[in-house]
């Protein structure tokens, strides 16, 4: 069921949100004339312009800032009538967006979309994959329902689900004596060759803090901006990889980890939703969902 608001409006606030008639354009699939046309539709409708041009793109005119959180609360509430009119036999349907991290892909993926298939058949389950930066950016833009995201430390953001904790472990081959027993000191990494995400990066950043705390000095050997990467360049013996340890079957025989101790340096993985798109059936139940399945799979 489409929207019950007149669809140029939902033109008018992509292009808002976006800054561009051309990213607009790309987002809707459809040529950028069609967008123009719309905005100039809607502009005359309102005898006022919505827009100005600026070197980057578009702004809002003062009335259009006027009018864009008015518009925005009658997409929402009209999104959510459509959804109270499809779902009136209480069986979730529609389109929920779902976003991951690459790390968790492997584990949560497969058995995620064939839950939903299952139990939710009315329910197109769209999954995404991406780095923080880029799945954040899509839920402050109403690009996805929901994603799946790492926080550094126990306690996650307010308006966060926490999904599961998780310590940090060091990750090398599985022949390293340090790695035989199942934890190991932070001491113990000082002078080792590290293999970490370059800056900016959370993860990064806490390693920073927690060694000048502690009077250390530690060694980044190689920077690589995803867990696969960290550990493929750990079994090519490229140096020790500091991740969550979730190590997939085929990187037994090469790689074993260890939990960091003295302190422990939790990390919590957390569901995060946009503000941006209407909290519907479908994705109430998609988050349930997610809730009772992703702590078993992400299990170490």
């Amino acid at each position: 069921m489409q929207s019950i608001l007149d669809p140029k409006w939902l033109v008018f606030m992509k292009v808002a949100q976006l800054g561009s008639l051309t990213k607009a354009a790309d987002s809707f699939d459809v040529p950028q004339s069609m967008i123009s046309r719309h905005i100039s539709q809607l502009e005359r409708q309102c005898g006022s312009r919505l827009f100005r041009r600026t070197g980057r793109g578009v702004v809002l005119t003062d009335f259009g800032e006027q009018i864009f959180p008015r518009i925005q609360a009658l997409i929402t509430e009209a999104d959510s009538i459509a959804d109270a009119i499809r779902t009136s036999g209480g069986v979730a349907l529609g389109e929920v967006r779902v976003g991951m991290l690459p790390s968790t892909v492997p584990r949560v993926a497969s058995e995620l979309f064939a839950r939903v298939r299952e139990r939710l058949p009315k329910v197109r389950l769209h999954l995404s994959e991406g780095t923080s930066a880029q799945l954040e950016e899509h839920l402050r833009e109403g690009r996805m329902d929901m994603a799946l995201l790492v926080r550094e430390g126990a306690d996650p953001e307010a308006g966060e689900l926490l999904i599961a904790l998780a310590t940090l472990r060091v990750v090398g081959l599985s022949t390293d004596p340090r790695l035989q027993s199942d934890t190991i000191d932070l001491r113990e990494l000082e002078g080792l060759p590290l293999i970490v995400p370059g800056h900016p990066h959370a993860l990064r950043a806490r390693l920073d803090t927690v060694a000048e705390a502690r009077g250390m000095k530690l060694h980044y050997a190689v920077e690589a901006d995803s867990i696969r990467l960290q550990h493929e360049i750990a079994a090519a013996g490229g140096g020790y990889a500091i991740t969550s340890g979730l190590l997939e079957p085929h990187d037994a025989p090469r790689l074993a980890s260890a939990r960091i101790v003295n302190p422990e340096l939790p990390r919590s993985v957390v569901l995060c939703t946009t503000l941006r798109r209407p909290h519907t059936l479908a994705t109430r139940e998609v988050q349930r969902m997610i809730t009772q399945v992703v702590p078993v799979l992400l299990q170490p």
